[in-house]
């Protein structure tokens, strides 16, 4: 099996990992014959989120088919949908079998017309806004897309749940475990057949998604506790135990964290005035995101709207 990984200008390191690691493990661990290759739009290094540059490993013009083309592109996504990018992308992806656009991978895969009126999940962060600039892709809030020869997913933790889902798909459900267990379960605590509770089998999980898809959708518009656990069909009791328990925190406190995830995001990569962005994460006004922020981040919403605008 041939991987190739086309990374942008800013991807995370964190996805690429997810995504990379288990199969090396199968190539490792089972000697299976997987073959993995990193590009990116110009054949040079290319920085990371973090600031990391990593060189790419095969060139462009020597791809010469792929069984699986993982696109990964986060931050700076929507810069990335250039001409040039966009016939690139339409070149691998006419010689790949499937293709994956990860974190925000999605955006750049709409932009080229290949996710129409395909169902499709990116980062829960730029949901929304990759609604409205893409009516005609079906988005859902799914944590991955299996979606024909186009799937799709999130950040890290969704990244890792879909590479196991296509090793158990290619290479049975006994591997599959096996890389999940590797990367989140202590195996040297199971006992000769038994299964250890992973992050993706634990009983709550299920449920515990279902209501942060429901924060997610609900940004702009936050339910209180007795609304959520509605929609979540579940008691208010049992919503605050599910988060205490898998989380340590608080519905309440972990709903903030996400609206205040979401508004650094716009502050950081958008033009968008602070009133805009406030109301779009759930704020009544600037000066109540302001001081939210201020007391979580330690430094004022605004400090990131003038770096993005120098940086612009």
């Amino acid at each position: 099996m041939k991987a190739t990984f086309f990374l942008l200008d800013g991807f995370s390191n964190l996805v690429l990992s997810c995504l990379l690691e288990p199969l090396r493990m199968l190539h490792d661990l089972y000697q299976e014959e997987i073959e993995w290759r990193v590009v990116t739009a110009d054949d040079q290094p290319v920085a990371s989120s973090s600031n990391l540059l990593l060189a790419p490993t095969g060139r462009l013009d020597e791809i010469d088919g792929s069984d699986l083309l993982v696109i990964i592109s986060s931050n700076g996504y929507r810069q990335h949908p250039t001409p040039e990018n966009q016939r690139l992308v339409m070149s691998l992806v006419r010689q790949s079998s499937i293709v994956i656009g990860a974190d925000a991978g999605a955006w750049l895969l709409a932009a080229t017309g290949l996710l129409d009126d395909t169902r499709a999940t990116l980062h829960w962060a730029v949901l929304a806004e990759f609604a409205e600039t893409f009516p005609q892709v079906q988005v859902c809030h799914d944590n991955y897309v299996m979606e024909g020869r186009f799937w799709s997913c999130g950040g890290a933790s969704t990244a890792l749940e879909l590479v196991l889902a296509f090793i158990t798909e290619r290479f049975g459900a006994a591997k599959s475990f096996m890389a999940s267990s590797m990367f989140m379960s202590d195996t040297s605590l199971q006992k000769e057949g038994d299964r250890a509770p992973t992050a993706l089998t634990m009983p709550h999980r299920s449920r515990l998604d279902a209501i942060k898809n429901i924060m997610v959708e609900t940004i702009e518009h936050p339910l209180t506790l007795i609304a959520l656990a509605q929609r979540a069909h579940l008691s208010p009791r049992t919503v605050n135990r599910l988060f205490k328990a898998e989380l340590g925190t608080s519905p309440g406190h972990y709903y903030q964290q996400l609206r205040l995830s979401f508004a650094r995001e716009l502050a950081d990569n958008t033009s968008l005035g602070l009133r805009e962005i406030a109301l779009r994460s759930g704020y009544s006004d600037a000066a109540a995101l302001s001081k939210a922020f201020k007391r979580v981040y330690g430094y004022p919403v605004r400090k990131l709207q003038k770096s993005a605008q120098n940086t612009g």
